[in-house]
């Protein structure tokens, strides 16, 4: 590609996207945020029916945060090379090819962030009756909603201390939670240590899907790429915000499993949605499902929070480049991007209503995963090809670490092509939408809108 789509390694001026406002330790809550939500509070019990053993499983949940460890060095070397907040449709558009960033963006900025804070929106309407029995669960997700964009609309410094106060709160009560479950819960009988069973559990194919469930849970360790305009020494801060809300919760999440088999019997847990419940039942007797519920309550702001920070942030930066999304660049004296905020609020609000949240979710995940992998070997192609573009960053362990992300990454996006065809066809459909929408512009404008950004820089 063109040394003008491919850009500068960064910017001697203000970067496109605002002032650099943002702490390191609020990236670090948004990254936190971002990727703890309901996930890792279901998913156990339909990984124990096949995978019994307590060291597979914890070691199922490590693997899983090594892998988004190996994400997290590709997409570090990427926002320290180009920082530029909107995540894939930045660094897709430079590795690749306008086009490609385009479609990344696309999918972002219409329903890529939207439709995870529905389900997250949704989650907190139900687990909301924990703390305001008899509250209808829509009511309680549009009021979640409507009250975390409102205060995103303020500014980005109210933006910050909320995140931080939110995402602290969340952190502590999953601490607290652990400390209980490990101090006064009856220990159940089973071992962590590895045993001989244990080898033919990980390398069987049980163990491989649920890495693939494991994965989504993990999904987030991204977010700091969403905001890298806003974020103080980006090429600094960046990296180590991914770094270390990733550890952080690899670290929550193997201690929740390890929680979780520890509180309540194996055969109580097999097979149950809500397995946090279960425990919470075994460590705080009869009101223990009200104890967890309201703890994911508070947690599921946290995370709406952050994905009504960094989703409007794409529609921002594509408000930048491409004339006719002008009106989603305007930043209010705060630094907020209002009418992008107002944007994705008004798709969320429309999923609630419709309850179409959940399809939306299924088919946008192969969409999602697809972006993910470019923009990894996006780092392999500019090491070939740009090999003398400046790079603060290097991704620790290259190859080695790409190559297992674009590995897992790929197994995942075959999984969802053989066993959800359907939903990956139309995953595709939403790609090739955002193509067809890239043509037009770039044939009423006669250039793409990531190169005419980098034009500029």
């Amino acid at each position: 590609m063109a040394a003008t789509e491919t850009g500068s390694a960064g910017w001697s001026g203000p970067r496109p996207g605002g002032g650099s406002t943002v702490s390191v330790v609020v990236a670090i809550a948004i990254v936190v945020a971002d990727m703890i939500g309901v996930g890792v509070f279901t998913s156990l019990g339909f990984q124990v029916k096949d995978i019994p053993g307590g060291f597979s499983i914890l070691l199922l949940w490590t693997v899983g945060g090594l892998v988004a460890l190996c994400g997290v060095f590709s997409y570090s070397e990427l926002g320290a090379m180009f920082p530029r907040s909107s995540g894939e449709y930045n660094f897709l558009g430079r590795a690749f090819h306008p086009a490609f960033g385009f479609v990344a963006g696309w999918v972002s900025a219409t329903v890529g962030f939207a439709a995870p804070v529905a389900l997250a929106a949704m989650a907190f309407g139900e687990y909301g009756k924990s703390v305001f029995p008899g509250a209808p669960p829509l009511a309680l997700a549009i009021g979640v909603v409507w009250l975390v964009s409102l205060v995103q609309l303020t500014g980005v410094r109210h933006s910050s201390t909320f995140q931080l106060i939110a995402t602290i709160l969340k952190v502590a009560l999953i601490v607290a939670f652990l400390v209980a479950g490990f101090a006064i819960a009856v220990p159940q009988p089973v071992s962590f240590a590895p045993s001989a069973s244990d080898f033919s559990h990980i390398v069987s194919a049980p163990f491989a899907i649920s890495l693939v469930f494991v994965m989504y849970s993990f999904s987030g360790w991204n977010a700091a790429t969403y905001i890298i305009g806003e974020v103080r020494e980006p090429e600094r801060n960046v990296p180590r915000a991914m770094l270390a809300g990733t550890l952080i919760v690899m670290v929550l999440y193997v201690a929740l499993n390890a929680v979780f088999l520890h509180t309540a019997p194996v055969d109580r847990l097999a097979g149950q949605l809500d397995v946090a419940r279960v425990s919470g039942s075994y460590i705080f007797g009869e009101f223990g499902g009200r104890i967890v519920g309201a703890m994911i309550c508070f947690g599921l702001i946290s995370s709406i929070s952050a994905m009504m920070w960094i989703g409007p942030r794409v529609m921002m930066t594509m408000g930048e480049d491409i004339p006719i999304l002008r009106s989603f660049a305007r930043r209010s004296t705060g630094g907020a991007p209002v009418y992008a905020i107002l944007f994705q609020l008004a798709v969320a609000n429309l999923m609630l209503l419709t309850n179409s949240f959940e399809a939306v979710l299924e088919f946008i995940q192969f969409a999602l995963l697809f972006c993910s992998f470019f923009t990894v070997l996006g780092v392999i192609k500019l090491r070939i090809t740009h090999p003398d573009l400046p790079r603060p960053y290097r991704a620790w362990g290259y190859p080695v670490t790409p190559l297992v992300f674009l590995l897992v990454t790929g197994f995942m996006m075959y999984y969802l092509l053989t066993e959800k065809p359907l939903r990956a066809l139309l995953g595709g459909l939403i790609m090739l939408s955002g193509l067809l929408i890239y043509a037009v512009f770039r044939k009423r404008t006669g250039q793409g809108p990531v190169a005419a950004s980098a034009g500029r820089e």
